[in-house]
């Protein structure tokens, strides 16, 4: 699938565009904001990786610009951390969803193919099949009865494109529009080739019935697979694959070797802002070149392997841009970071593993209670990109099974079940408040639709197609992952530390922990949490101490705090409340309770923060 690539930093976009090429996707690279419009204007792409911080056309103004032209494309922002407001401005301007900087590359490897899927006008499976050829579109893997069959970017793609389009016939020159850049001049020649190939690789493996169809003077289709015997079932892959193409790892990582030694280089604009502000010289001009300059740096060097590196960069921006004048322990600091900087990219960079490329676990859907609709739900769940699994309580489950379910599935068999299954479906809610729960009954009673949604259950089918259940499901785990979070936990208890990091990491929270609460505000910048969880009692700073600090900044004055503490009498409650947080819990937590607080708090900020920008 062909993905226009918006990015000026000529570094993290090579290497971006390593990892899509690995990925059997053709990118399209523009380095300013109007060349992406021209590029995405003239050429037919499937999504659109946009930058914010870009020049001649900034990526708020380039997507308002796309969608007003009717350009309705799936667009995936790339922004730094610390820009909320931007990121909401950019979703408002017609953005479907973001990533910041720097990125996880699994992460942004499944938004990419999330969007990619919500793109069409249909729900496209995971597992694209014909005949017994099979493609799992999360891996990249291509198997013939089971037996892998390695193909090139290309290959890959053609076919791909032929699996997605059953009924179309495509001619060369579309061909050549989908597969290969815009700046690329193959001939029809190339595609005819293209096809001998993948058709060549199709035989080897044993596959002797003929794929694509030429249709001559218009080009090419897909052949109507032929019948199967009585009894035969084709091999689908049940899993995700578990090597990569080392070949691609070899690229990427040669990628970052060739660019590892330009960072210092780079440096050099943040020593003379440095230098200028020692001798009180520093111009606004300046300073923004190098905040700039570190925004950049900020954003590539994580994606390089930098991630200490990459911190400190944000910490230098976030010194940088300050409202106010800067004086000379300023000037200091600034040195200090950037003799950190030039130590950390000293260092070897991470190489690109393996791993970074593997698609992250199938989201768990267990069904409660109904063995059998468990069992046909099964059979098509790999097709979906969920995995479905059953358990007759949830007794029974904490037993089995120990990833979290994203979704809960329960069904109501018949009148005589309901009460039971009520009491049931009560007990779930509480023990699991956030979790997307659909209920599935058998007759469609309006009493029992009020009875299951006076419990808080948003989704209700009656006698759905397995289908229909695939498609509520999809939905569910689009709008559980938005309420994914960030927390930030200072405790000087190492054990408390990890109770709360692994009551909180389940739910797919991303979780920092911090012991020494002396390191507090520099953990605060390079973490840029949606909640900080702080510890009342610690030693040379306490809890009361960290809020009173959060709240007389302007910056982040708003970020919810949720006290943890031994002491819930009224005088140290209201102590809490007086030095600025938000909510408090008791010690010892209760799981349920803190994920409620937590969860609740964080979405409710962010339409605090959507509703005043």
């Amino acid at each position: 699938m062909k993905i226009l690539l918006v990015e000026d930093d000529v570094t993290t976009a090579t290497l971006l565009s390593e990892v899509l090429t690995a990925e059997y996707y053709t990118v399209e690279l523009a380095t300013d904001g109007q060349n992406g419009l021209t590029l995405a204007t003239l050429s037919n792409f499937d999504l659109i990786l946009l930058d914010l911080l870009i020049p001649k056309l900034d990526g708020i103004n380039l997507c308002r610009q796309l969608r007003a032209q009717g350009i309705q494309k799936p667009i995936l922002l790339l922004t730094a951390k610390d820009q909320s407001a931007d990121v909401v401005k950019g979703l408002d301007a017609g953005a479907d969803d973001y990533v910041t900087k720097p990125y996880d590359i699994s992460e942004l490897l499944a938004r990419i193919r999330a969007l990619l899927r919500r793109g069409k006008t249909e729900l496209i499976p995971n597992l694209l099949s014909w005949e017994n050829l099979d493609v799992n579109v999360i891996s990249a893997e291509v198997t013939y009865k089971g037996q892998p069959i390695s193909l090139s970017p290309k290959e890959y793609s053609l076919l791909g494109l032929f699996l997605r389009n059953p009924q179309r016939i495509f001619s060369r020159s579309e061909i050549i529009d989908r597969l290969w850049s815009i700046d690329a001049t193959p001939s029809e020649g190339a595609v005819t080739n293209l096809i001998k190939d993948l058709r060549q690789k199709l035989k080897m493996v044993g596959m002797s019935a003929e794929l694509l169809e030429t249709v001559y003077g218009l080009g090419y289709r897909l052949k109507m697979p032929p019948q199967t015997q009585d009894g035969e079932e084709s091999q689908k892959t049940d899993g995700l694959r578990k090597t990569k193409n080392h070949t691609a790892i070899a690229a990427i990582n040669k990628t970052i070797e060739r660019y590892k030694d330009t960072f210092a280089q780079r440096v050099t604009l943040l020593e003379r802002a440095e230098q200028a502000l020692h001798t009180e010289q520093l111009l606004p001009e300046l300073r923004q070149q190098a905040s700039n300059e570190a925004h950049k740096l900020a954003g590539t060097l994580g994606s390089f392997g930098y991630e200490t590196g990459s911190k400190l960069a944000r910490a230098i921006e976030h010194l940088l841009i300050r409202d106010k004048n800067l004086a000379l322990e300023d000037a200091v600091q600034l040195s200090e970071l950037i003799g950190q900087l030039k130590e950390a990219l000293s260092q070897s960079p991470i190489s690109f593993t393996v791993e970074q490329l593997e698609p992250v676990p199938l989201p768990l859907v267990l069904v409660i209670n109904d063995e059998s609709f468990a069992n046909q739900l099964k059979i098509e769940a790999a097709v979906w990109g969920v995995r479905i699994e059953v358990a007759l309580n949830w007794e029974s489950y904490q037993q089995s099974f120990s990833q979290f379910p994203k979704v809960i599935l329960l069904k109501i068999n018949g009148q005589k079940s309901s009460q039971k299954s009520l009491k049931l479906l009560q007990q779930l809610k509480q023990q699991f408040p956030n979790t997307p729960i659909l209920v599935i009954a058998e007759q469609d009673d309006l009493m029992q639709r009020v009875a299951v949604a006076r419990l808080g259950v948003q989704r209700f089918l009656t006698k759905p197609t397995n289908n229909e259940v695939f498609q509520i499901i999809t939905q569910m785990l689009a709008q559980f992952q938005g309420s994914q979070g960030k927390v930030m936990v200072i405790d000087d208890d190492p054990v408390m530390l990890d109770i709360l990091s692994n009551l909180l990491q389940p739910w797919g929270l991303v979780v920092k922990t911090l012991q020494n609460p002396q390191k507090f505000w520099e953990t605060l910048i390079t973490t840029n949490p949606d909640l900080l969880m702080i510890d009342l009692e610690m030693p040379t700073y306490s809890g009361i101490d960290l809020c009173r600090v959060v709240r007389q900044d302007p910056h982040w004055g708003n970020v919810p705090i949720l006290v943890v503490t031994v002491h819930t009498d009224i005088k140290s409650i209201q102590q809490v409340f007086a030095a600025g947080a938000d909510d408090f819990i008791g010690k010892p937590v209760v799981g349920t309770e803190l994920i409620t607080r937590v969860i609740n708090r964080i979405n409710r900020s962010r339409l605090q923060q959507k509703l005043t920008t």
